[in-house]
Parts: C-alpha cells; structure tokens; sequence
C-alpha cells in the first residue's frame, strides 16, 4: 500500500479529533454516499411520485422500514470489498464458478441496462419541459456521462459524481414546502390496502427502487479502486449509512410532496409523465422556481444513477470476464473496460430516444429488479458466509437472521410484481 493510504488508515482509526483525521476521514468517504445517492434514480423518484399520487402517505411506512436492511445489504458489500480485495464479480467466479458468474453478470446487465433507460427517459422529460428536444438532451447527456469517465481519473470522476448527486437535495425543499397534514399521514399509514394488486405492484415497485444489483458491484469495486482497506472499515461503514439513511429520505420526501399536494386538491390520480409530476409539485414553490428545483433534483438523480450503473455494469463484467481495470487507466489501455461502459450509455440513449415518455415503463423497471434481486442478495449472502475472514464472516443467529428478513423482503416484493401483471 503507499505510504499515503497507510497513513490516512490509521489516522482513520486514531480516537483523538484532528483536522488531518477528518481529511483522512473526508478521504475515506465516497462510495456509499455516491452509490445511494444513485439509488435514488429518477425511477426511483417516479415510483414515489406515483405511490404518492395514487396512495397519498400509504407506503411511507415501507420507505422508511426499508432504511435498516439497505444498510444491512450495502455493508456486506463493503465488508467483502475491504476483507477480501476482490470485486463482486470475481468472487463469484473464483467461489462458484464462470457459469454462476457469468449468470450473475448477465442480472447486472439486465438491471444497469433498464436503469439507463429511466435515466435517459427522465433527462429527455427534463429536456422537453425546457424547451430542448430529446435528441439534443440525450446527446448533451450521453456526451457528458461518456466526458467525465474519459477523464481517467478514479477521484475526479468520484467527485463529480457527488457533486451531481448532491442536486437532490433539492427534493428536501420540495417535500419541506408541502406541509403534509400530520393526522393524515398517520391514518394512511394505518390503513394498509393488502388485498388490492394495485398497492401490491406499487410496493414491490418501491421494494425494486430500494435494490439495484448494480449497487452491489459498483461499491465492492469503488471501495477497492478507490485503495480503502480493512483500517477503513469504521469509516466506510458510516459513509454507507449515512447514504442509506439519506436516499431513503430522499424517496419519501418525493413521495410526501407528491401526497401532499394531491391530497390537499382532493384527488388520488396517477402521473402519467416528468411534465405532471413537475406540474404538480411545481406550485409549492412557486411556479418557474418550482419546476426548476424538481428539476434540478431529477437531472442529479438520472446523471448521478446512469454513472454508476454503467460503471457497474463495466466493472461487473470485466470482473468476471478477466479483463477488470480501474478508473485510472486511460482509454487506450483499457479499451474493453471504456467500450462496455460506453456501449452502454449510448445503447440506452439510443433507445430512449424512439421510444415515447413513459412514466409506467420507469415503475415498470423498478418492479423488474424485485425479481432481479434474490439472485444478486443469494450470492451476496453466499459470499459473506464463506468468502470473508472468520472473524468477519456471518455466522449462527447473525446469518439466520439476515437471511430471514432478506427472504421477506424478497418475497413480498415478487409477490406484489406478480399480483400487479396478473
């Protein structure tokens, strides 16, 4: 390890508070924060939009119960990424095998390649509303994504990624202007439609928001390309939960806004596009000004989410087909790396593109990844229980446990995407 790294780790660890400790600890930071910023996707914030709409505060409850066994997953992850210095991908292969590899690789695909298409299908409504048309939005997008990742820089692309997802924030005022009615969030949340395959397929597609696969391969590989290891381990811990906590809140701050101002015009519709929703969100702030910080929230939303996931993608499988590079190798020597990574950002643009806008499609692709996620958890589970040190490892009530409440969360989440399509 540098000298450098060495030194930040154990500054990592040293009890006392200094200002090289919180470099050493602003250093440290990133990965979780990022990747849960991009959990919080602009199909994540249609999803929420929509429960608002149609459920006003019903699935608040599930939003936020959801928060604990996020971080649960995420710190896995990161565990496995700073225990065993392998990315998600190359573990499997080495553990399992290249067919179970090469079918979790094909999981990512499918989730990182229709996260893409929400993210272009929200940057090319973003782009409508002000006026640009969609091929001019989705080249200016396409353009930047591929800019920033050509840099060759692990850290700048790391920072940049941040600083896009720190747009929605936004979302907070949003949600802060609403002024929710009290006594009604409470008897919505009270009052749970089960028997209803409407509020099922809504929840299973809140449950696939929360859970992407490309999640998982993008903070395993982030915490190794960024050369954290198991010194770090406290802080990436904190860096996850503090992403896990603040993306939930995120979604129920869209999904709060949302309930809010429907619920105070008496009505409980649907949201069939980005223009309704930013129509109905907008006069909280007050016209133009509203529809620019929803905006502004959306646009880091999708550009924050089509980052990672591709970067996922381009990660997960270079792992597993042997050619894994970093950030900091230039395009030139990491051509396969750059071309999956690309092939991705333009495929996905060119397909929004000829397609319409629509809403459903984006809730569509969040119930998909309920069905996409017990593969990416079984063998996140798998990993955690044989590929760790002992001492790290999960073991007795400690596995049991996560492994019942991850079967619920899984199960609950099929169950409400089946009862949605039939």
């Amino acid at each position: 390890m540098p000298k450098e790294r060495v030194e930040t780790a154990d500054l990592a660890e040293a009890p006392a508070v200094s200002w090289r400790g919180l470099k050493a600890a602003a250093w440290a930071i990133g990965p979780g924060l990022i990747v849960m910023l991009a959990d919080t996707d602009a199909g994540n914030v249609v999803a929420a939009a929509q429960a608002g709409a149609q459920w006003r505060y019903r699935l608040l409850p599930l939003v936020l119960a959801l928060t604990p066994v996020l971080y649960l997953v995420q710190e896995l992850t990161v565990r496995l990424g700073l225990f065993t210095g392998r990315g998600h991908g190359e573990l499997i292969r080495e553990r399992f095998g290249l067919g179970w590899a090469g079918l979790s690789a094909a999981n990512l695909a499918i989730a990182a390649f229709a996260s893409m298409i929400t993210e272009f299908s929200a940057v090319a409504g973003v782009g409508e509303l002000a006026g640009v048309s969609r091929g001019a939005a989705l080249i200016l997008a396409a353009g930047s994504l591929l800019a920033v990742v050509a840099t060759g820089s692990c850290r700048r692309v790391e920072r940049i990624a941040l600083a896009i997802g720190l747009a929605e924030l936004a979302f907070f005022v949003v949600a802060w202007t609403a002024r929710p009615h009290p006594d009604v969030l409470v008897r919505d949340a009270l009052s749970q439609p089960f028997g209803d395959a409407r509020f099922l397929f809504m929840a299973a597609a809140m449950i696939g928001a929360t859970f992407n696969p490309w999640m998982v391969f993008y903070q395993q590989s982030a915490v190794i390309q960024k050369g954290l290891s198991p010194r770090h381990y406290r802080l990436a811990r904190a860096d996850t939960a503090i992403g896990a906590v603040l993306t939930q809140l995120l979604t129920a701050s869209v999904l709060v806004a949302a309930a809010a101002t429907l619920a105070s015009r008496g009505a409980e519709t649907g949201l069939s596009s980005i223009g309704e929703i930013s129509e109905a969100l907008a006069p909280l702030l007050g016209g133009v000004v509203g529809r620019v910080v929803f905006c502004v929230g959306v646009l880091g939303a999708a550009m924050a989410a089509a980052a990672v996931s591709s970067l996922a993608l381009a990660w997960g499988v270079g792992e597993v087909a042997g050619y894994s590079r970093s950030l900091d190798d230039s395009p030139l020597d990491a051509k396969w790396f750059y071309g999956c990574y690309a092939g991705c950002v333009v495929a996905a643009a060119a397909l929004v593109y000829e397609a319409p806008d629509l809403v459903r499609m984006n809730v569509a692709a969040q119930a998909l990844n309920a069905f996409l996620m017990p593969l990416t958890l079984g063998f996140l589970v798998a990993l955690a229980a044989t590929a760790l040190p002992p001492p790290r490892r999960l073991r007795g009530f400690a596995l049991a446990g996560l492994v019942l409440v991850l079967a619920l969360v899984c199960a609950f989440g099929i169950a409400g995407g089946l009862f949605g399509l039939f």
